[in-house]
Order: structure tokens, then sequence, then C-alpha cells
């Protein structure tokens, strides 16, 4: 009986995909495809979930199948990610146009995913005093104390360890192992690695123009075919969001997010606060906020129903490219640091969170000047290197309550609404990513205002 449901669900889904697909051919908007998509998966999944209920046999082997959709293309986009990364840095350098501003380029973006950071980590400490958020209330159940005991087994790794010792294991000591994902900061180190490749070319380029114009027109090549490949992956978004969130809303436990809502409301006030944050230094450097969400909402749907950074990236290139007139360079330097530097969700408004409902559990007042400041620098410092995939956030959290000698147990007692809030902490760090591109743009003339300005979505 319960194959014949999970064959009725799948077709279904293959009936609403067929729907998607005819969309598509009938040259429907990319962003109308994305949010018909959303809005399907998220009544379909909750009428699995009536039915069935979340953790039924029906559900659990529904699902399973509905990601080889989802999953599947998250994976695609995790595929390109790394080479996407690499080749668009060492792009970044073959640019003559980017090589002039090279040094101002790669400060503002820095400074802009830090100084949000930093601004992100404060709105993070004043939502969880204003909420009244005490770590000590925060009952244990099985799946957190399970939860507990594999974050003890992973703060060893961080906990030993020095701010210096922390920065040391942001270098590459082996490229071709980062190039795989093995590290969690294996993002950083490729991007370290592929400038340090982009400034061996201009040296060899001042010395030796004709290899340096062979090597720039390989580089070139590569980029072409990479991107092609994204272009390829990226018309399946509509798809994948579909069976994304369609496994959100029939899994979610509606339960457990109750008894924890308190701490959910809080931490989405902090996100929408510091996305407002966002929207006002638009407004300040005189372009338009309404336009930035028009055009970005479907990268940001993505980035909230998939909860990677990484998966995200080449989505989050087109958008700052094709949709804000951000040069190519800058949209790959500003893409490329903002899967490891200065996450305004993971790496800003959650650890800061946590660190303030814990603090009084070993005597510390979280309204001290002096326990804010640290904090907040904390956080900054610790924001390097934090991985753009799901789980970023908690490694963040677990070099920011070691620094400070806090418990890290109240990072496993709140692991029953973690892929909520990871949801909009995910949106709010791609958001900081191509804000730190358009912001760059703009201060460099490297903004195409006409592109910008433009309210039509471009195709993927």
């Amino acid at each position: 009986m319960n194959t014949v449901l999970i064959i009725v669900n799948i077709a279904v889904f293959l009936l609403l995909i067929m729907g998607l697909f005819i969309m598509q051919k009938k040259h429907v908007s990319f962003s109308k495809r994305v949010f018909t998509a959303l809005g399907l998966g998220i009544v379909f999944g909750l009428v699995i979930q009536l039915i069935y209920g979340a953790t039924s046999e029906v559900t659990v082997g529904t699902i399973d199948w509905f990601s080889i959709v989802g999953s599947g293309y998250v994976k695609l986009l995790q595929m390109i990610v790394m080479p996407l990364v690499f080749i668009s840095i060492v792009g970044a350098f073959t640019k003559l146009k980017l090589t002039k501003n090279i040094g101002k380029i790669s400060f503002l973006v820095i400074g802009i995913l830090l100084g949000t950071t930093a601004i992100s980590a404060a709105i993070g400490i004043g939502s969880a005093l204003g909420f009244g958020l005490d770590g000590i209330q925060i009952t244990q159940g099985e799946a957190e104390a399970t939860r507990n005991v594999q974050l003890e087994e992973k703060v060893v790794g961080v906990q030993d360890m020095t701010i210096p010792q922390q920065v040391l294991e942001l270098l590459p000591s082996n490229p071709f192992q980062d190039l795989t994902g093995a590290r969690p900061t294996s993002t950083i180190a490729v991007v370290i690695f592929a400038a340090f490749i982009g400034m061996a070319y201009l040296g060899v380029k001042r010395k030796d123009p004709e290899h340096g114009e062979f090597f720039a027109k390989i580089i070139d090549t590569f980029y072409a075919i990479i991107m092609r490949i994204v272009t390829l992956v990226l018309r399946l978004t509509p798809f994948g969001i579909l069976a994304l969130i369609t496994k959100v809303t029939a899994t979610s436990d509606y339960v457990a997010i109750a008894k924890l809502g308190k701490f959910v409301i809080a931490s989405y006030v902090a996100l929408i606060a510091m996305f407002i944050v966002h929207l006002i230094l638009l407004s300040l450097a005189k372009l338009s906020p309404v336009n930035y969400v028009k055009k970005g909402l479907p990268t940001l749907t993505f980035a909230f129903t998939s909860r990677s950074s990484a998966g995200t990236l080449p989505l989050n290139i087109k958008t700052q490219t094709k949709d804000y007139g951000v040069s190519e360079g800058i949209a790959n330097f500003a893409g490329s640091f903002g899967l490891s530097i200065g996450q305004n969700g993971c790496a800003g408004i959650y650890p800061a969170m946590l660190a303030v409902m814990v603090a009084p559990s070993v005597g510390i007042d979280p309204m001290s000047p002096s326990f804010i400041l640290t904090l907040i620098l904390v956080v900054v410092v610790s924001s390097f290197g934090v991985a753009g995939v799901g789980g970023g956030a908690t490694f963040a959290a677990l070099i920011v309550l070691s620094v400070m000698n806090l418990p890290i147990e109240i990072a496993a007692l709140v692991i029953s609404v973690e892929p909520l809030i990871d949801m909009g902490r995910t949106a709010l760090n791609v958001s900081g990513s191509m804000l730190s591109g358009v912001l760059t743009g703009k201060a460099t003339g490297e903004l195409d205002q006409e592109v910008y300005q433009k309210s039509e979505v471009a195709e993927a």
C-alpha cells in the first residue's frame, strides 16, 4: 500500500514539473517560474504532511525520490562551485580593466563584507537582549543530547586553536586537496591560491607579454566553458526549488518549532533588520532598493530553500552581472569572497545571539559594553573561512563560543529549529555578498547603472 501511495505522490510531482516545463517553453519569465515553483512546493509539502505525517514511511519514501531532483540540483551547483571560484578569481586578474584597481576592489569587497558582519553581530546581540533570550531555559531532548555529543567532538579541533592558528588554517598547503572542498576553510584557500596565480600572471605579463597573453586566452576559454555549464544548470532552478521546498514543508517538525518560537522570531527579526540595513546602504549609494529586491529575489529564494551559499554562487554571479550591471571581475570577487568571509547571517547574527544567550550561565553580563565590543570583534575575525554550505553557522558558532570561553552546548539545544533559521541566514549571506559587489562596482565606476535600473530579471 505504501508503495502505491509513494507512486501516486511521484506522479503528482512529475505533473507539477511538467507544468513548470510548459511555462519554460512558453517563455514565462525566470522569476515567475521560480515563484510558481516556490508556491507549488509549499502547498504540495503541506498536503503531504497533513495526509501522511512528517515521519511516516510514505513521506520519507516520497521525499527520498524527490531528492533526486532537489538534492541532485544542489549537487550539480556544488559540482561547479570550486572550478567557478578558481577560474573567476584568476580571470579577474586577466581582465586589464580590473587589474588597475585590483587592490582597491579587494579592499572594498572585503571591507564591506566585514563591516556588514560587524553590524549584523550588533543587531543579533540587540535582538537576543530585546527578546530576553536565555539559553538556560531551553530544554534538552534526545536529539539535542546526540547533537551535543557531536559538537563536543567537533569543537576539539577548534577550541585549543589561537586566533593566529585559525588564520593559518585559511592558507592552502595543498591546493589540489582544497579544490575538493576537503576542509571547512577550503573555499578561502582556493581563493588565496587563485590570487597567487593571478599575481604571478601580472608579473609574467610585464616581463613576457606573449606568454601572458596566451595564458589569458586559456583562462578566458575555460571561463566561457564553465559559465556555459552554469547556464545549463541554472535552467533547472525552478524544478530544484519545487523539490527542495516540498521537502522542507513536508518534513518540518512544527511542534518543535513552536516550542522554540521565541528564538525563531528573534532570529528572523534580526535577519530582516539586517536586510533592511542592506537596503539603506544601497539608498545611501543612490541605488534603487526596489530594483535590488525585485531582481535579486529569485537568487535569494534559491538560497533560502537550498541553505547553501556555495550552491547559490552561480546564481549570485549571474544576478550581479546580468541584473545589477556589476562587472564580471568584481562580481567574481564579491561572490567568491562572500562564500568564506563575512557571512552576515551564519557568521554574524547567529554566533552573536548564541553568545548572548549563554553568557549569563557563566556569570557574564551580556549587556556589559566590554562584552559586547569583544564579541563583535571576535565575530568579525572568526568570520574568515566559514564554509558556505549547510553547517557553516555551527562551525562559526563553535569558534566564537570557544574563543569567548563560553559553553558550546547552546548550539545543540536549538537543533530542532536549525534548518528553519538556516534558510533565512543563507539568504542574508547571499544578499551581503551581492551587496558588496554592487557597492564596490558603484565606488569604482564599474557598475552599469542602465542595467541596474531595468526592472526585468534577465533569463538564466
